[in-house]
């Protein structure tokens, strides 16, 4: 078996083990079964608020934020905070979406923060709209798992990992930007997590409970991995296409 393979195989032995764990203990949420989703759980909103704690996020004014349930507490913080959230579409089919919260009534903040609201309360931003918001100043991704090295596997699409490579092709975002996940307690692995290139790193890992603050996190990539990039995906997300036409990247698909 190729190392390849047996990275894969063992991210999903623990996806599948994780969402097992989270059913059996009753702290899954809806959506359910949260078997192929980034899993909404209890105390969801606790963790969002415990995030909300950190300095890195009280300077922030634009936060890009995941589009999964879990998070929806956090989108809804940063709403009444004032911050601006970037919120990638689903499957990023339809790009990003912008929720300024001086644009949407305060009484419409929690519609706002569910995807169904996003859409209809947010608008929709390309690229260069993107390029003029000037940076991102903290990322929230969702996770399955994630171990104390701040290695994090989400349910196996690689969104998130596209979501960042391309605001780091577009400038927004630098290495040393913040990532956070939150997650319940018992998706914090104490064993590693195998890691693919591709893969992003967290700094936070922020539970109901808990924040650990990741010491020595590895480098996360660069930019897109144009190599790497499925055909599947470089048709399905028109953003890819966009980008590798403005770089003069050719994929053989």
């Amino acid at each position: 078996m190729s190392s390849k393979s047996r990275t894969r195989e063992v991210k999903d032995s623990i996806r599948k083990r994780i969402w097992r764990l989270l059913e059996e203990r009753g702290v899954a949420r809806f959506p359910r079964p949260v078997y192929g989703r980034i899993p909404n759980f209890e105390g969801a909103e606790k963790a969002a608020y415990r995030l909300a704690s950190l300095e890195e996020w009280k300077r922030a004014r634009i936060i890009k934020v995941n589009p999964d349930s879990p998070q929806k507490w956090v989108r809804l913080l940063a709403l009444k905070q004032g911050k601006l959230v970037v919120m990638a579409t689903p499957r990023l089919r339809e790009g990003f979406i912008l929720l300024d919260p001086g644009k949407i009534p305060p009484a419409m903040y929690e519609k706002a923060a569910t995807i169904r609201g996003a859409f209809q309360l947010g608008r929709k931003i390309g690229i260069e709209e993107l390029k003029r918001l000037g940076g991102i100043d903290f990322i929230v991704s969702g996770s399955v798992a994630v171990d104390m090295q701040g290695h994090r596997i989400g349910k196996g699409e690689g969104y998130a990992e596209i979501e960042y490579a391309i605001m780091r092709e577009l400038g927004l975002v630098t290495d040393s930007t913040p990532i956070a996940t939150t997650v319940h307690d018992l998706q914090v692995l104490s064993e590693p997590i195998p890691r693919d290139p591709y893969d992003l790193t967290v700094d936070y890992i922020v539970t109901p409970t808990r924040i650990i603050k990741v010491e020595s996190r590895e480098e996360r990539p660069k930019g897109i991995l144009w190599e790497l990039l499925s055909c599947e995906k470089f048709r399905e997300i028109p953003l890819l296409r966009e980008l590798a036409e403005r770089k003069g990247v050719k994929k053989p698909c």
